[in-house]
């Protein structure tokens, strides 16, 4: 054991210093552990299937781990809806979503702890349903969350899809609503491999850089300006 009373300052520094450096490694090495774990069993694959009965997800979004819920939903029991959030809040980095129709509270709620956290959030999503009753894009939009939807008024942005840290796709029928988590008959798939990963990738880039406002010009109504699209950012 090292008598630090004896030590000068500077040898005091080098102990502390090594021991910085030997916990990095320590921590890189447990990282790099985990890296060879998880390829060795090859990239993440997961098929997810709704409805989903109805539990409490609370602990996702609490770091307390034993954080007393009172909700009257059952506990601690694991879902295709808390597997898909688990999957979307392990962003770190970035999040890239193109959604169609997108209401659920639940969701809504993951991605602006994301946003809140530091993730970098862009959001693509169809003009027409972005401004239904009970659509949470002007949440997103008001927390300041980068939002744009499809430019033309004679197709549908219909995609269902999202990138986690630019290498997890998560895709499938699934809309962002309530009705299609609890009611309907849907799926996703969430996978890490990466010929499935670099085209969406691809798509969600060519629909962010054709629906910037920038390349457009404002549209206007019976000679009148139409602010909604020329503030779209």
């Amino acid at each position: 054991m090292f008598n630090f009373r004896n030590m000068s300052f500077k040898e005091l520094m080098k102990v502390l210093g090594l021991g910085a450096v030997a916990f990095v490694l320590g921590v890189e090495w447990l990282n790099w552990l985990k890296r060879r774990l998880r390829d060795s069993h090859g990239p993440l694959k997961e098929v997810l299937f709704f409805p989903s009965p109805q539990v409490c997800v609370e602990h996702l979004f609490i770091h307390h781990k034993h954080f007393p819920c009172a909700c009257p939903l059952p506990h601690g029991v694991e879902t295709s809806f808390s597997r898909l959030l688990v999957h979307l809040l392990s962003a770190r980095m970035s999040l890239d979503l193109c959604v169609f129709s997108f209401s659920h509270m639940e969701l809504s709620r993951a991605i602006l702890l994301l946003h809140k956290r530091g993730v970098v959030v862009r959001v693509v999503t169809d003009r027409d349903y972005m401004t239904i009753t009970g659509s949470q894009i002007g949440a997103l939009r008001k927390a300041g969350i980068c939002v744009r939807h499809e430019m033309s008024s004679a197709v549908h942005m219909h995609h269902k899809f999202a990138l986690v840290d630019g290498r997890k796709l998560i895709t499938g029928s699934l809309n962002w609503t309530l009705t299609a988590v609890q009611s309907n008959k849907e799926n996703v798939m969430v996978t890490e491999e990466p010929e499935l990963v670099g085209p969406y990738q691809k798509e969600f880039q060519k629909l962010w850089e054709a629906n910037d406002p920038a390349n457009h010009k404002p549209q206007c109504t019976n000679g009148q300006l139409n602010i909604k699209t020329c503030k779209d950012r």
